[in-house]
């Protein structure tokens, strides 16, 4: 009876914690950015701020989330950014090349 009574508790702050947060999107995708000392130095920090400004243009929150990383610890590469879920990782890049490759992964974006 006891375990009975601790899991419907469980259940109830489960949902009053639904409640209260609201809804919690995921986006189809997401660019995670280094923004750390030596990425900065070489157009991680201006990067984070385009991309952003791109994701904005680009539309829908639920497309594609930027996200600034301190580091990635890939310092001899930097700049470094990772898109995800495709898993693609750019090191020592320009921005027009990073922009280039966002529009191309977002138009290959299957709509559901």
């Amino acid at each position: 009876m006891l375990r009975r009574h601790s899991i419907s508790i469980s259940l109830i702050l489960c949902f009053t914690f639904i409640i209260i947060m609201g809804k919690f999107t995921i986006p189809e995708r997401v660019i995670y950015v280094c923004t750390g000392s030596k990425c900065s130095k070489r157009g991680g920090k201006e990067l984070y701020k385009n991309v952003k400004a791109f994701s904005k243009y680009y539309g829908d929150k639920n497309d594609l989330e930027v996200i600034q990383v301190d580091c990635f610890d890939r310092c001899k590469f930097a700049p470094v950014c990772n898109i995800q879920p495709d898993n693609i990782w750019l090191k020592e890049y320009h921005e027009k090349e990073v922009l280039k490759v966002l529009q191309i992964v977002m138009q290959d974006q299957p709509k559901v």
